[in-house]
């Protein structure tokens, strides 16, 4: 595992990993998901992802790092990844780095097959408005398998979260180093540091990560739930699940004739 100077060491102690945040703009939790957990929700996305390629679903390959199967709308492919949303170490993260209530803007996964190259340097937080002064989101990366710098673990550019701009084509040359984690480890990284999918580098391993995007409830997210969402998960989700897709807004953000919805 990565002992590189600039990167917080693995944590079990959620202050710490809060302080991390601040600090270093992640934090890596090991021991988060059981293995038992882990590997219910590793065999649930292979199946899935089995199943998006079959159906030869549109964006299953991303062009900008061939080989990585990115699986879409991981809670209308299957209810197991609703846990993960809702996650009590997850929610107390974004809680504390963004605030409540939040958005879940998407919730997706990455599968880093052999010879699968790395993706382009950029920021989550992109498109929201400068000036960055402060984290308008956070990524909560679920470790479903080691991640290792061999097998393509995502690569980030220590101390960018705090130059407060997007990362720009003059900036793609800047040195990343990989976050390495191990499996059942939670990675919780704000929306201002620059990063990449890594390249997998290994003869025959697979990197399995599902990357929860937590947003300020003033941002559009960047799945349309309204449109994509599975009914079932909107009928017998929970409140927060509800208040995290923007189906219980707890904000004055998202009414309908005036009224807070659900």
């Amino acid at each position: 595992m990565s002992n590189h100077k600039s990167l917080p060491a693995p944590t079990a102690d959620l202050e710490q990993a809060e302080r991390y945040i601040r600090e270093h703009g992640l934090a890596i939790v090991e021991g988060v998901l059981p293995d038992q957990d882990r590997k219910r929700y590793a065999d649930e996305l292979l199946h899935v992802a089995e199943v998006e390629r079959r159906a030869h679903r549109p964006g299953t390959v991303n062009a900008a790092d061939q080989g990585t199967q990115r699986v879409w709308n991981l809670p209308s492919r299957s209810p197991l990844f609703c846990e993960l949303i809702e996650h009590p170490t997850a929610l107390r993260l974004v809680e504390a780095t963004i605030g409540w209530p939040a958005l879940l803007s998407n919730l997706s996964a990455n599968i880093t097959a052999p010879g699968s190259g790395e993706m382009f340097l950029h920021a989550d937080q992109s498109l929201s408005p400068l000036p960055w002064d402060r984290p308008h989101s956070l990524n909560i990366i679920w470790c479903l398998t080691d991640f290792t710098d061999a097998l393509g673990a995502t690569r980030v550019v220590p101390g960018s979260h705090r130059l407060n701009r997007p990362c720009g084509a003059e900036d793609q040359s800047a040195e990343s180093v990989a976050v390495e984690a191990p499996a059942g480890s939670l990675i919780a990284m704000e929306g201002r540091m620059w990063h990449k999918t890594g390249s997998n580098r290994t003869p025959d391993g697979q990197r399995l990560g599902v990357f929860g995007y937590y947003t300020l409830p003033i941002f559009l997210p960047q799945e349309n739930w309204w449109l994509s969402l599975d009914p079932t998960v909107r009928q017998f989700g929970s409140d927060t699940l509800k208040q995290l897709l923007g189906f219980k807004e707890a904000s004055p953000m998202g009414r309908v004739n005036g009224l807070p919805v659900g």
